[in-house]
Order: structure tokens, then C-alpha cells, then sequence
């Protein structure tokens, strides 16, 4: 446990790491901090906070940056937010990608970091289907979803089928299966193949198949904004390790998947601090994310990545904004 005072000193210290980026020492901290300590106090203390764990002392300094474990108990017991100073425009309530889009960029604007959205996960429901014939034993099937998207794929079957048989399968999946999932398509075919025709029920079942695959695949599980926005940061630019690494990150998208998934199964803002865990792997980034609604229902997470060295009261703000506007845009379309 702290005393105030070595709370004080700790928030001092980190407030002035996040502005200047420079090792912070004992004389610039007493000013910072505002307390009236001798230089041989706070020099004790700094010990003390390092000895915890909370700072560190880079070789080429006097001076001390806060750790992983420092920015973490700054965030969680002394961060102050003030929710009145971000100005955000309306995200309008457009197609659901098109609003996903505009957030990811607009979580980058206004960062200048790298802004993140996990997509809600695509039912493989149908609205309506249509089987073209390209070649023998080769069709085309254009699928289109209750929002509107269309998707085509093309199938190859043992037989060769007839223009009226064409329309007699996709009359049959119109009427009887529109508004369901591909998956539970799949099952009820099974179960009524007895009743139609075998070759008929064959195409069908085999447009299902693709259909499923074709919907759950149509976008990207994750968009990324402002990737190059890193270029800038001082953190970054000055060591082209970690600049490789956190480009690694978006190009795999598989860590970025995780942690987003992971953060999406809690309320509110959520703060994950590089290399406190397995969730953010890299000691240098951090990622504040929020999950945001349709129509009341979780569907996705949103969030910002960025340094360590970032501003927290300010993308708190804006990873809660932004979250509140694409659960409006969302449900508003619906």
C-alpha cells in the first residue's frame, strides 16, 4: 500500500512522463508534484516506488518512467475523466459496414493512433436465393441477406440441371426457408429430402453448403485504422523493433481477434496495459476498448491501440463516445 504521498508523487511522475516522453527526476517532480519535499525525500520515495515495481530508471537517465505495473495502478485508482471536451460528429446510420468503417477512422482521427473494431459476428440468414446456370453442371447461386448484401458463389454438381428445375429449387428455399439461418436450412433439408424430388434436393442442399460458408465469410472480422499514424510516435519511430512488432500485430490480426473478444464480455471501458498480460503481448502498446450495442445487445467491441505513453483520460473518452454513436447508427438502422 502507498501513502498519499507516494501517490502523489507517482501521479505527478506519470503526468509528466505522458507529456514530455522524458525520464522524469527528482527536482522536475518536485515542481511537478506541487508537495514541499527536500530532494533527499523524494529521491527515497522514487526508491521506494521503484523497489514495487511501479518505475524504473532507463541506463541513460537520472530520471524514472512508470512500468506496466505503474500505469496500471494510475489508471485504476488516480485517473480523473472529464467527459465534457471531445467533440465527435454523428455517425450516420448507414449500412452496418459502412458505420464499422467510419468508426474505425474516426477512433484514429481523433486518437492519431490506431483505431480498431471487432465486426459483429454475420448470421447466415437469407432473404432470397437464385440458382444460375453458367455451364453443364455448373451454376452460379446468388445469395442476398436481410440488409441488402448480395453474395455469389459458384457450385459444381454430379448432374446437370434444367432451367425449370432451377426455379423449382429457389421457389422451394424462398417459400419455405426465407428469414432462416443456412444452418438450420441445412438441417431441415435433411430431414424433408424424402419428400422432394432427389436431384432437386441434391442442388439445394448443395447451395446451403456454400451458402453458409459465402455469408460467414463475407467481411473482415476485424477493421483497422490509422496503422501508419504510429510512424509519428515518438515511441515508436525511435526504435524500428517495436515499430516492426506492432506491425506484425495488425497485419496477423489474430491477437488484435482475441482481445477484442476478450474485452467484449465486460461493461463499460476497459484498459489493457502492454505486457501486464498474454492479452496485450507487447510491453510498449496499450489498448482502451469499450463493447458497443444493437438494439441492447452486445455485438461487438471497439477500441483504440496506441503506446503506453498515451493520454488515458482523453481515449477513455473517446472509446465511450464512439461506442455510445455506433450503438445508435446500428439500432437506428434496424
Amino acid at each position: 500500500m502507498l501513502d498519499e504521498r507516494a501517490k502523489l508523487l507517482l501521479k505527478a511522475l506519470i503526468e509528466r512522463y505522458i507529456a514530455d516522453g522524458q525520464p522524469v527526476g527528482s527536482r522536475t517532480l518536485s515542481r511537478a508534484s506541487g508537495l514541499e519535499l527536500s530532494p533527499a525525500t523524494i529521491r527515497n520515495v522514487m526508491a521506494d516506488l521503484e523497489d514495487l515495481g511501479l518505475i524504473i530508471s532507463p541506463h541513460t537517465s537520472a530520471g524514472r518512467i512508470p512500468t506496466a505495473r505503474g500505469y496500471r495502478l494510475f489508471v485504476d485508482t488516480m485517473l480523473t475523466v472529464d467527459r465534457a471536451d471531445i467533440v465527435t460528429p454523428e455517425l450516420a446510420p448507414e449500412q452496418p459496414q459502412k458505420v464499422i468503417a467510419n468508426a474505425a477512422n474516426l477512433l484514429s482521427s481523433l486518437s492519431q493512433f490506431v483505431g480498431v473494431v471487432l465486426v459483429p459476428r454475420r448470421t447466415s440468414v437469407f432473404r432470397h436465393i437464385e440458382f444460375v446456370r453458367l455451364s453443364e453442371r455448373r451454376f452460379l447461386v446468388i445469395i442476398v441477406s436481410p440488409d441488402g448484401d448480395v453474395q455469389n458463389r459458384v457450385i459444381f454438381t454430379d448432374v446437370d440441371y434444367s432451367a425449370s428445375q432451377l426455379v423449382e429449387a429457389a421457389n422451394f428455399l424462398n417459400s419455405h426457408y426465407a428469414g432462416l439461418a443456412m444452418e438450420d436450412v441445412r438441417e431441415r433439408l435433411k430431414g424433408e429430402v424424402e419428400l422432394l424430388r432427389g436431384e432437386v434436393a441434391a442442388l439445394m442442399q448443395a447451395a446451403v453448403n456454400v451458402g453458409t460458408e459465402a455469408m460467414s465469410s463475407a467481411q473482415e472480422d476485424v477493421v483497422i485504422s490509422g496503422e501508419r499514424n504510429l510512424l509519428s510516435v515518438s515511441d515508436f519511430s525511435s526504435d524500428m523493433g517495436n515499430l516492426r512488432r506492432a506491425f506484425d500485430l495488425f497485419e496477423q490480426k489474430t491477437q488484435i481477434l482475441r482481445l477484442l473478444d476478450f474485452s467484449s464480455q465486460a461493461e463499460g471501458v476497459r484498459i489493457y496495459i502492454g505486457g501486464e498480460s498474454q492479452v496485450v503481448p507487447f510491453e510498449e502498446l496499450s489498448v482502451v476498448s469499450a463493447p458497443y450495442e444493437l438494439d441492447g445487445k452486445v455485438v461487438g467491441t471497439l477500441g483504440v491501440i496506441g503506446p503506453t505513453r498515451m493520454h488515458y483520460d482523453r481515449m477513455i473518452q473517446i472509446v465511450d463516445i464512439t461506442s455510445k454513436l455506433v450503438s445508435n447508427a446500428l439500432s437506428h438502422k434496424r
